[in-house]
């Protein structure tokens, strides 16, 4: 067996007490589930009242697998563990459990995850640390705004295969860790629009960022945040200012739309990668990239729309 331990923490601006009762409450999940975001329509039933020992939330989905999650102890407001029971897409046991611990700000609510997996898939337990790390972080993130907000401002619509044009963005490319993309593309999309109206390039396009190369494990980003223009315009070498140009051939690319809050995007692309390969789709050797349908600045963050386009064959 290949033992592995997820764990991963968010600091939350409400009293123990609230972040306990809220993550202890099995009847809340669904508003917060990093996971049911790309397949809501994934059955979800609890046992007993949601909150007490041996409540058991369960879900059965086809991208979300199926199993169930039992509350075993509980230290309010301290402490809650569980043990959780996969039964799709493999059979697997683990112990997970959340921490809560005051601080000068409100709480720091603490998730975790303890098992192992069975011999022959020793192979995914470091893919299985990243990305249920990343889930985890997703969901944490879910349950701050819903806490400190009142509600998730988050939507996942699953839009398909479709096929897309052959479109041109410039803009500036940059790297970035994780933790940092935020901050980062909207210095690197500020510096690109000045860019390319001192360069005189047509500055109406779509808002748009390009993944050139992403490394989960490090947490690290190569990316072209900038704006779509015209090719022809793009031609003009002059005009660039030394911005990248990224001509994006015309194919077939999986659409998902997320509206809502820019800092559960992340969820967004996790949710789509999902899907492909629930799908079994081939991915392309082409960038992904999503495109800023609306204006942040004029828009209520509920309403922010952002399409993400992976590539496949």
């Amino acid at each position: 067996m290949s033992a592995f331990n997820i764990t991963r923490s968010l600091i939350i601006r409400r009293s123990p007490e609230e972040v306990f009762d809220t993550v202890v409450d099995y009847n809340t999940w669904t508003t917060w589930s990093p996971w049911l975001s790309i397949e809501p329509t994934a059955r979800v039933t609890i046992q007993g009242d949601g909150r007490s020992l041996g409540s058991i939330y369960s879900w059965d989905g086809d991208v979300v697998g199926s199993g169930e999650i039992e509350h075993k102890r509980q230290n309010r407001p301290r402490e809650i563990e569980d043990e959780i029971r996969f039964r799709k897409p493999f059979k697997s046991q683990s112990k997970i459990g959340f921490r809560v611990e005051p601080v000068s700000d409100g709480a720091r609510l603490t998730w975790t995850m303890d098992g192992s997996l069975p011999w022959f898939l020793f192979w995914m337990k470091s893919n299985m640390e990243t990305y249920v790390g990343q889930d985890y972080e997703h969901g944490l993130r879910k349950i701050r705004d819903r806490l400190e907000k009142g509600s998730v401002a988050s939507r996942i619509d699953v839009k398909g295969v479709e096929s897309i044009p052959a479109m041109t963005v410039v803009g500036t490319r940059d790297s970035c860790a994780l933790d940092d993309i935020g901050p980062s593309m909207s210095k690197a999309c500020n510096q690109a629009k000045t860019a390319i109206a001192r360069g005189g390039l047509p500055a109406d396009g779509e808002m748009v960022c390009v993944y050139h190369r992403a490394d989960l494990k490090r947490r690290q980003f190569d990316y072209t945040s900038g704006y779509m223009i015209p090719a022809v315009a793009a031609s003009n070498s002059k005009g660039l200012n030394g911005l990248n140009r990224c001509d994006l051939p015309a194919g077939s690319a999986l659409h998902l739309r997320h509206t809502g809050s820019y800092d559960h995007l992340g969820n967004a692309w996790s949710g789509a990668y999902a899907i492909a390969r629930h799908k079994k789709l081939k991915l392309a050797k082409r960038d992904s990239f999503e495109v800023y349908r609306n204006d942040p600045a004029t828009t209520p963050e509920s309403e922010w729309i952002t399409d993400i386009y992976i590539p496949v064959r």
